[in-house]
């Protein structure tokens, strides 16, 4: 490429987005009592059981008897009781309605794990009550609740419930990888105090103000927990048009380095995944049943027009022309490796990207083999 340099801005994907603990919903610990010392106290409960949570994507996925644990669950943490004796006995019962709930509700910002009381009578167990774990008092919940209201009502004003659901996707994905920060070990970052109020999350952080956002404007959506290249990490599973697709917005949110400087840009290969694509560095656990994801109309790059099907070097030349005028990145996907092959050679290697971006003294490119992608680089 004569006259100009290459500069291959690689490693994208690794930087500074994993090897968080996901420690929200697992902090449990077991009593166990004989019935008689504690009978009169578990009788005095009194906890109304409401069911509010049909439609749920992981309540869906529970049995009858899990499902009216389920209801027991969210109704004492809603409603700020101290304790509830469950309707069974079963502690597994028990622990995947918790994981169930955990995995719809991602505002439940007030509650860290649970302690249980089994009763037991000789080796058989009579009894099981749950108490949530709460991290403030109640009127302090209404507080926090009250700030987070107020900067989730500003979030949203660019938004409305009667848009498209890719375009509600798309903008809350933009408004998470643009406004929240990536920071191990920063405060509250199992919870959406985290995102909202602080700026500054870990993966559970990013994945619970997901949910709670997309729940705000009526896309369904779960929290999917497991690991991401060897480490844990959350992620989202939500429904745009009736099809399932997979979300990972800490990973959305991109970074390079460019002389010495940091530069962040949204990385859209993780808003709207299928199965495969997500399979390929996420493994998720089996505390809820996913389905198989195969949907491709509402992925970026084809709703955005970036979804290169034909070797038409001009129409993708118009791309970066644009995106260089505009001082942006812009990022195509390619149908097929002889096309994106293709696209290397002419663009970067024979240096054609020059007649589309005049003045340029050099080029700052990404290249993503396994996603068919080529990303420029124009940011100021």
């Amino acid at each position: 490429m004569k006259g100009k340099s290459k500069r291959c801005l690689a490693g994208l994907l690794a930087l500074g987005i994993l090897g968080s603990q996901i420690t929200a919903c697992t902090s449990v610990t077991e009593q166990q009592v004989s019935p008689i010392e504690h009978q009169a106290e578990a009788s005095e409960e009194s906890v109304e059981v409401s069911r509010i949570s049909h439609g749920n994507y992981a309540y869906q996925g529970l049995s009858q008897e899990e499902r009216q644990v389920y209801d027991e669950i969210v109704s004492v943490i809603l409603s700020h009781q101290e304790k509830i004796t469950l309707s069974c006995i079963d502690t597994e019962v028990m622990r995947k309605a918790y994981t169930a709930v955990c995995a719809d509700y991602g505002g439940l910002f007030w509650v860290n794990g649970y302690v249980f009381t089994k009763y037991t009578k000789g080796e058989e167990t009579v009894g099981l009550e749950f108490a949530p774990n709460y991290t403030m008092s109640e009127e302090e919940r209404q507080q926090t609740q009250q700030q987070i209201d107020r900067v989730v009502e500003a979030w949203l004003g660019g938004i409305s419930i009667t848009d498209t659901d890719y375009d509600k996707v798309k903008y809350i994905y933009e408004l998470l990888s643009t406004n929240t920060e990536y920071v191990e070990g920063a405060e509250n970052s199992q919870n959406i105090i985290s995102v909202f109020l602080n700026g500054q999350t870990v993966c559970q952080g990013y994945a619970c103000a997901a949910q709670y956002l997309m729940k705000q404007l009526g896309i369904s959506s779960v929290i999917v927990s497991g690991t991401a290249l060897g480490d844990a990490h959350a992620w989202n599973l939500f429904q745009m048009d009736g099809a399932y697709y997979y979300m990972d917005v800490t990973w959305g949110r991109g970074r390079y380095v460019e002389n010495g400087t940091e530069k962040y840009f949204v990385d859209y290969k993780y808003m709207a995944m299928t199965t495969e694509e997500m399979l390929r560095n996420h493994t998720p656990d089996d505390g809820v049943v996913l389905p198989e994801c195969t949907a491709v109309e509402n992925n970026y790059y084809r709703q955005e027009g970036k979804y290169i099907q034909e070797w038409e070097p001009d129409v993708i030349g118009a791309y970066f022309s644009q995106a260089y005028a505009e001082k942006e990145m812009v990022t195509l996907r390619f149908a097929e490796r002889e096309l994106y092959d293709k696209a290397i050679s002419y663009f970067i290697e024979e240096g054609n990207i020059v007649e589309y971006c005049p003045k340029m003294e050099e080029i700052s490119y990404m290249t993503e083999e396994n996603w068919l992608e080529i990303s420029f680089c124009f940011l100021e």
